[in-house]
């Protein structure tokens, strides 16, 4: 490492940024928070005992698909402790020194979020692993024989990690956190008060029925259900009469493309190649990929998993199947030679 990170300048504003809600949206204590009541029960339990010993919490490690709030546990945990709060992520710490030119700056007791931690490089997760257990800092100065080890001391921080890919964390930065928790979808219920409170910020007249109709195509996700109540809330300026009610809704989210089970333009396209042009499968996921200029990791991450979540597709070893409901909810009738047409159940290995 560089002798200057000794005495760091300031990081660049996109590595080391306070918190700002978009829009104003987001929970600030976990009281507002709605939904996760377990992990809500935990964190409640941890940042309390955090606050009467007057030390810092514990590293806490959320993990769970895009928009389901770990950012904003991030800030909440902040929030709730009364200290500062500093985002970077694992994209974005290229170097050692990246890393160490951050924890030289941070004051006792904050709080420092890295988004995407699974995708830290090695070098850089090989600076954080004594910095989070024992709140120390290896610098190396100089090169060759005449270099030598400086070890400072960093103040006690916690350290929330968010990740969408748990399984790409290592054995060890996994075991260093206090706290590992994952998040879940959210209900309909848990997202029609997300919906009804994120109208009241924008000033959107809904009503029950329409925040319900917004909440029950959001997939679960409450990042999604903001984004459609937006788009109903565009749509009911524009073409309606301005309040939300479940008819705007409809019409709204029928306009943007988005359909009672919540899918959009590319879930129904990978639908409709499965079963009009492939006969139902099994389709190969490069093939599938390609027949609706996806590429194959956007399918499989982003597409499929919603898909197979609402019974609508299957993986099976000889590849990518449609299921009768994926049949159905496209208008469509199943051949008796479409797989799962007249079986009961996922078809076995050996048949």
């Amino acid at each position: 490492m560089r002798d200057e990170l000794l005495s760091p300048e300031p990081a660049p504003d996109d590595l080391v940024v306070e918190l700002t809600d978009e829009g104003g949206l987001r929970p600030r204590s976990l009281e507002e928070f709605v939904g996760q009541a377990e992990l809500k029960e935990h964190l409640t339990i941890i940042l309390e005992a955090a606050r009467r010993r007057g030390q810092a919490a514990d590293h806490l490690l959320f993990a769970g698909p895009p928009g389901l709030g770990k950012t904003t546990l991030a800030g909440i945990v902040a929030a709730e402790l009364g200290v500062g709060l500093h985002i970077t992520s694992g994209p974005a710490l290229e170097r050692a020194g990246d890393l160490a030119a951050i924890l030289t700056r941070l004051d006792e007791g904050d709080v420092l979020f890295i988004d995407e931690i699974h995708r830290l490089s090695r070098a850089v997760e090989e600076v954080l692993y004594p910095a989070m257990e024992d709140f120390q800092l290896d610098i190396v100065l100089g090169k060759g024989p005449a270099a030598r080890s400086l070890r400072l001391d960093l103040p006690r921080f916690t350290l929330v990690g968010a990740t969408t890919r748990t399984g790409l964390i290592t054995g060890p930065l996994r075991d260093r956190f206090g706290l590992v928790a994952r998040l879940d979808y959210y209900t309909a219920a848990d997202l029609e008060a997300i919906v009804v409170r994120a109208a009241g910020i924008l000033g959107v007249d809904a009503d029950a029925d329409g925040a319900a109709e917004i909440a029950r195509r959001a997939r679960g996700t409450p990042r999604i259900a903001n984004r459609l109540l937006r788009r109903v809330r565009d749509f009911a300026e524009v073409r309606a009469h301005g309040a939300v009610d479940r008819t705007t809704a409809r019409e709204g989210l029928a306009l943007f493309g988005v359909d009672d089970l919540g899918l959009d333009k590319v879930d129904r396209a990978i639908l409709s190649a499965l079963c009009g042009r492939f006969g139902g499968g099994p389709v190969g996921l490069s093939t599938l990929g390609i027949s609706v200029g996806e590429p194959t990791e956007t399918v499989e991450d982003v597409y499929e998993p919603f898909l197979i979540q609402q019974g609508l597709l299957m993986r099976t070893p000889r590849g990518r199947v449609a299921t009768p409901a994926a049949w159905a909810h496209l208008g469509l009738v199943a051949p008796p030679s479409a797989p799962l047409a007249a079986a009961d159940g996922p078809p076995s290995l050996f048949e």
